[in-house]
């Protein structure tokens, strides 16, 4: 879904890629290869005015992972902003801490696994 995206948004998402944090880089390592029930996943994927850390056209799920700034009062209200608009077009969001990605992969494979069969249930 690169619809809306700007130019400007392929160049620092490409620059996103080269520079992932390691939460990024643990959970990639866990989706690339179609390694999620056969899933493809992109990282670092412009959707309109946004960059999505990992993308699935075919659920339509985004999947951010935030780090210790997502915390602020400020960040969280552009936080909810930006799911509520992403939400409204059609998209799935879910999101996991960096401590989380540290301290229980397992479940936060768990949890991608459920959102993904809530999205199949609604589809049929």
């Amino acid at each position: 879904m690169w619809k809306g995206a700007q130019s400007s948004s392929f160049l620092k998402a490409q620059s996103l890629r080269k520079n992932e944090t390691k939460e990024e880089k643990i959970l990639w390592d866990k989706l690339r290869n179609n390694q999620l029930r056969g899933y493809k996943f992109r990282r670092q994927h412009p959707i309109s005015l946004y960059i999505a850390d990992f993308y699935c056209h075919q659920l339509k799920l985004i999947i951010e992972i935030d780090g210790e700034y997502h915390n602020l009062a400020e960040q969280k209200e552009k936080d909810q902003e930006r799911t509520q608009i992403l939400e409204s077009n059609g998209l799935e969001l879910i999101r996991f801490t960096n401590q989380k990605i540290h301290e229980n992969l397992d479940e936060v494979i768990s949890e991608i696994n459920t959102k993904i069969d809530e999205i199949i249930h609604l589809e049929f």
